[in-house]
């Protein structure tokens, strides 16, 4: 036992496993180092900000208090915690490096790796939520509150878990040898392990909306009878966006990062990982404000919520909003009437589109726009 203590180095600084993998901890601000904290840092607020209001709506308007709400829920609290994360690695990095312990610089690492796994395992429950509502020809998927929070609970369970692998024993504090080049007191083997976690859930995503796309092609094929060429031309116009959009994003976003991630763990010394080892971390990191963007804010009633949570905040200080006197245009006017007609001729209970009740094409097209 004392022979294997001897072999670890837990009693080591952050510079020596620094010295050891071959990457320099720059004792003075470079240009470069401004640049990637300036970039980190507006990413940063932005993630931050987005996803901030996208819970408050969710929260705010219940018209969103469906399962698939609930899952964009989590993911915007996942995309915020990253944003978090990231923060706080750009006041951990740099010059400042140096200064950190061996216990602060795993936890440093583990917000990241907990955040980045909450937010892709949230963007497949959302695809196999999707796919789940759109073969079943439904509105809403009638997933019952009490799984859907099952659902969310085990998603953050193993992010965390990835996060704290590391921390638990996965590290190379006694196998220097195996130590990684980007992140130093990593295993590579882990790094290996995560990137190829991470490569089979985007496969994974991929086959999703693969399947969906087929599936919605062939119902608008069969219901082309019903409705002219350029309705469905224009159904599956949409649904191409739509798809090419949430992995175009989740591609460019993630896929050099993980290259390089599984190069460093591969041990390719003549890649110079390094060079582009931040520059992957900050695109990777832009997926979570791309996040809000693809899943809420196409989402008609979603961009209405957002326009009054931000009247609230930069008009509370308005003298003619705090004197309780206010003015409607015609356009709410007319909202108003339209509503007004709507409640009165279903007693109550708004009434649902009538192109989706019509044609089945229309309400699936409907449906994956929403997402």
């Amino acid at each position: 036992m004392n022979n294997f203590t001897e072999k670890c180095y837990n009693n080591e600084t952050v510079k020596f496993f620094y010295s050891e993998s071959g990457k320099n901890i720059s004792d003075h601000w470079r240009k470069r180092d401004y640049v990637v904290v300036t970039l980190g840092m507006t990413v940063c607020f932005i993630v931050i900000f987005s996803n901030l209001l996208v819970m408050g709506a969710i929260i705010k308007n219940r018209r969103f208090h469906y399962p698939i709400y609930y899952l964009l829920g989590n993911l915007a609290l996942a995309d915020l915690f990253s944003g978090v994360s990231y923060l706080h690695l750009m006041f951990h990095t740099g010059p400042w490096t140096i200064k950190l312990s061996i216990n602060q610089w795993f936890v440093r690492q583990g917000l990241i790796d907990t955040s980045l796994t909450a937010s892709v395992l949230n963007l497949l429950a959302v695809a196999v939520e999707r796919h789940q509502t759109i073969f079943n020809m439904q509105l809403h998927s009638k997933m019952s509150t009490r799984r859907v929070f099952i659902i969310m609970l085990f998603i953050w369970l193993v992010a965390i878990i990835m996060g704290l692998v590391p921390t638990m024993g996965w590290h190379c504090l006694c196998d220097l040898p195996n130590c990684s080049t980007m992140a130093p007191m990593y295993s590579r083997s882990y790094l290996v392990f995560w990137a190829l976690l991470n490569l089979l859930t985007f496969s994974i995503m991929v086959a999703v909306y693969t399947r969906i796309f087929i599936y919605v092609r062939h119902k608008s094929k069969q219901m082309s009878q019903h409705t002219t060429q350029m309705r469905h031309r224009e159904t599956v116009f949409n649904l191409m966006k739509t798809v090419s959009m949430i992995l175009g994003c989740f591609v460019i976003c993630w896929t050099p990062g993980l290259v390089v991630l599984l190069l460093d763990g591969l041990g390719c010394d003549k890649c110079k990982v390094l060079r582009y080892e931040k520059y992957c971390l900050v695109l990777a990191e832009c997926n979570s404000f791309v996040n809000p963007i693809i899943y809420s804010f196409r989402d008609k009633d979603m961009r209405r919520t957002f326009k009054e949570i931000l009247c609230f905040l930069f008009r509370r200080g308005d003298p003619e909003s705090i004197s309780g006197v206010h003015f409607n245009t015609l356009e709410q006017e007319n909202c108003k009437s339209r509503m007004g007609e709507q409640t009165e001729n279903t007693n109550g209970t708004l009434l649902r589109n009538k192109t989706s009740d019509d044609n089945p094409a229309s309400s699936v097209k409907w449906k994956l726009e929403q997402s």
